[in-house]
């Protein structure tokens, strides 16, 4: 068997076919006439076939099927006997053998890059008997390459970056292109790379693909960006080769080349002067070419007036620098201030040193506006000790407040509402002097913390506090007492002996001494020869009660009253009596109470229970009936004014129309004008309904020598000041003042006019003794009018 190929008259390849003959007695020989002889004939004999490779080339374009080759065997006579089979890679799909030539045909394009070479096997039948006539053998076919692929950059476009300011010659990236051509074969596969865009910046090795800085001292300021085109070629960059081509986007890294510089030689800035420490004042900036670290300052002041009062920092992204304050401005004291300011990188490289210095300076200039303040009090707190039996009047402490502006306004001193609810105390409103107007009591209020307020006269908005902590010194002005064990016992027995101690007192005094408590026991004088008891003083704050007798008996007397005086030891020295009660009981032998109850009352036979029931029933029905009445009377409507009488001399009569005499008036209530004095001292009972129960509290905030005076006059001019004052410090207070106008009046009357109008061209001498005479209806008149007895009261 023999193969031939197409490629023996494409390529100067011999193959070569040893032909082997095989006897015609094993091709198709009867069975009879073998037998055991024939069989002892049959031999071992060579094949008649060898393979060689078959080589094609790949990317066919014919319209007909590439011819391979052919299989041809030593026992094909040409008579069609001899069918031909190909098995393996791509047989019958790729490749296909015409049976009876054994030619051999590609039906489908090949590609070696997909594939290199197919193993095939091949074997020669009986187209009769199917039997094989030679052993299958196997062969290679083998695609040659050709120049059919460019070369390819796998992972582009490609980013790179290199600093500014490099050196010639500097790598950037290595760029590789691979090509899928056979490298063993020709020149298809060998690559050289070139440069297409990107000069005279950058440049390419032609056999590496290493690009590289071509020029020096680029400046990434000037231009950060470069597109690079790099082609890849292959056939050794010979004419008809394939290419390919890549993109290279390089950018140009920062350094730090370029120093800093402030914008402005001066700044002009300004802030009022209350603003608080660590506002913020301003920021200045030193613009920097660069980015990044490179471009990250440090602002410090070097110089000027204003380094102790005002502090310079960083921003958080580390380019500008703010200007806070460090220490409260006043723009009385100073209004404007100077600083020098340093601007500097902070990352530096030692090699560009050379650009330096890396650090600008600037100049700038704060302005303090000036702002309407609050007064300022010459301390913010005061403190101040003052004993509880101060004077009404006492001053407790004069504050001082100024006006820090260069206006200095007059400042006006009031005590906040809320910090003195009581209003033990009372604020001159010119001098600033803290007065008490209620007396003290260090047991009821020890500490007392006073807010005084400052508020300018021409604004009044503008205000200021300060706290005044008074405390109450003690005094000793309350006597000691008993604290406990008011009650013991002795038992109605002989269990108790003379001298036995029943009970242990103890005292308690609201006052505290420096020196602490002292108290003396003894029994009051009246009681001091008492038989029963008597007290002995332990000189320890406690007294012990003794027994003077025994032999005590609830039918003789059941209860005891013991008083017991107490003295302190402080000056002046207070001393206070409580009464021990101490009860005959009903002791066991042990000496436990087991009854203290007095005997029972015994009721008279005569009278029953049902009877005393009754008796109770009725008072219990009297006394409901008593407290109904009493009800009914509580609510019954009152007239406003009492007794005419009585209060005739509370009228101030006004007259519209003359002549109408005392019939014709309009009562006016004058009883807020009353010394307030004067209005503790009404009869019981004659309360007048027209007043305002609290009266006596409208002069609390007034000293009395300011209220009291001499005369009628002096009385009534002082209550209106007090008055006056006690409106001005409560928004609230109802006007009791009051202006009235007087015509002439009386005319028709038989008393005549009691005004003065006109009084002046009568020759009258103004005697109201007749008063007296005219009954009690001008019982009154004549005790405001007439002459009053020696050692009457005044009225005002």
């Amino acid at each position: 068997m023999c193969l031939k190929c197409n490629v023996c008259r494409l390529l100067p390849v011999v193959v070569v076919c040893i032909l082997t003959l095989l006897p015609h007695s094993l091709l198709g020989k009867p069975e009879e006439e073998g037998g055991a002889a024939s069989s002892a004939r049959l031999q071992r004999v060579k094949r008649g076939w060898v393979w060689n490779q078959f080589f094609v080339l790949e990317e066919y374009t014919g319209l007909d099927p590439l011819y391979i080759g052919k299989l041809h065997s030593d026992m094909d006579k040409g008579d069609g006997s001899i069918k031909y089979i190909l098995n393996g890679e791509g047989a019958g799909t790729t490749f296909t053998i015409d049976d009876g030539t054994g030619d051999i045909h590609a039906i489908q394009r090949l590609d070696r890059e997909v594939k290199a070479q197919y193993v095939l096997r091949a074997q020669a039948r009986n187209r009769l008997t199917d039997r094989p006539l030679e052993p299958e053998s196997q062969f290679i076919v083998k695609i040659q390459d050709i120049n059919d692929n460019e070369p390819r950059f796998l992972d582009g476009p490609y980013q790179a970056s290199v600093p500014e300011m490099s050196n010639i010659g500097t790598p950037v990236i290595q760029l590789t292109a691979t090509d899928a051509d056979d490298p063993a074969y020709g020149n298809s596969a060998r690559v050289v790379y070139s440069i297409l865009e990107g000069q005279p910046y950058f440049s390419v090795d032609a056999k590496t693909g290493v690009v590289r800085v071509s020029l020096a001292d680029m400046d990434r300021e000037t231009r950060e960006n470069y597109t690079v085109v790099i082609q890849a070629k292959d056939m050794g960059g010979q004419l008809g080769g394939l290419a390919g081509t890549t993109t290279v986007n390089i950018t140009l890294d920062d350094v730090n080349d370029n120093p800093p510089m402030f914008d402005q030689r001066l700044y002009q800035m300004s802030i009022p002067e209350v603003g608080p420490v660590g506002s913020v004042v301003g920021r200045i900036w030193a613009r920097d070419r660069d980015v990044g670290v490179n471009a990250e300052m440090e602002y410090s002041i070097i110089d000027g007036d204003g380094r102790d009062t005002f502090d310079i920092s960083t921003d958080p992204t580390n380019l500008f620098g703010i200007i806070t304050v460090k220490r409260p401005l006043d723009f009385e004291s100073k209004p404007s201030y100077t600083l020098k300011v340093e601007g500097a990188n902070t990352h530096l490289d030692p090699a560009l040193r050379h650009r330096g210095p890396f650090k600008d300076v600037t100049i700038v200039h704060v302005s303090v506006e000036d702002v309407d303040e609050p007064p300022l009090f010459d301390t913010p707190a005061y403190y101040v000790e003052l004993s509880e039996d101060a004077e009404i009047g006492t001053v407790v402490k004069t504050v001082s407040a100024r006006d820090p502006d260069a206006a200095n306004n007059t400042v006006r001193y009031s005590i906040e509402r809320s910090s003195d609810p009581e209003a033990f105390f009372y604020m001159e409103i010119t001098s600033g002097a803290l007065i008490t107007v209620r007396s003290l009591d260090r047991e009821e209020v020890g500490w007392h913390n006073i807010t005084i307020l400052a508020m300018e006269m021409s604004n009044p908005t503008q205000i200021s506090s300060a706290q005044v902590a008074v405390r109450v010194l003690d005094v000793n002005d309350n006597p000691p007492s008993l604290t406990h064990y008011l009650e013991a016992y002795v038992c109605d027995s002989s269990l108790f002996v003379p001298l036995q101690l029943i009970q242990t007192v103890a005292a308690v005094d609201r006052d505290e001494p420096l020196a602490g408590q002292r108290f003396e026991f003894r029994l009051s004088p009246e009681t001091v020869n008492n038989p029963n008891f008597t007290l002995r003083d332990n000189q320890d704050n406690t007294a012990g009660v003794l027994t003077r007798r025994g032999g005590w008996s609830q039918q003789d007397q059941t209860v005891f009253y013991l008083p017991i005086f107490i003295s302190d030891g402080e000056q002046p020295v207070h001393t206070g009596t409580s009464t021990m009660t101490i009860r005959v009981c009903s002791c066991d032998h042990e000496g436990n109470v087991m009854s203290c109850n007095a005997e029972a009352y015994t009721l008279p036979a005569s009278l029953s229970r049902g009877a005393l029931i009754a008796i109770l029933a009725c008072i219990f029905v009297l006394l409901v009936m008593i407290l109904l009445m009493l009800s009914l009377r509580t609510h019954r409507k009152k007239p406003f004014l009492c007794d005419e009488e009585e209060n005739v001399h509370e009228n101030i009569v006004r007259y519209d129309d003359e002549g109408g005499g005392e019939e014709d008036t309009e009562a006016f209530d004058i009883g807020a004008m009353w010394n307030p004095r004067e209005a503790h001292h009404h009869p019981p009972g004659k309360v007048r309904q027209d007043m305002l129960p609290e009266i006596e509290s409208l002069s609390r905030y007034v000293p009395q020598a300011i209220v009291g005076g001499v005369g009628g006059d002096s009385n009534v001019h002082g209550y209106v000041l007090a008055k006056l004052l006690d409106a001005d410090m409560d928004a609230c207070a109802p006007p009791y003042d009051s202006l009235q106008t007087y015509a002439y009046e009386g005319e028709g009357s038989v008393a005549e006019s009691l005004s003065s109008l006109q009084s002046g061209a009568s020759n009258t001498d103004h005697e109201y003794d007749y008063l007296n005479d005219w009954g009690p209806r001008f019982k009154k008149l004549a005790e405001m009018y007439g002459v009053l007895e020696t050692n009457a009261a005044p009225m005002w």
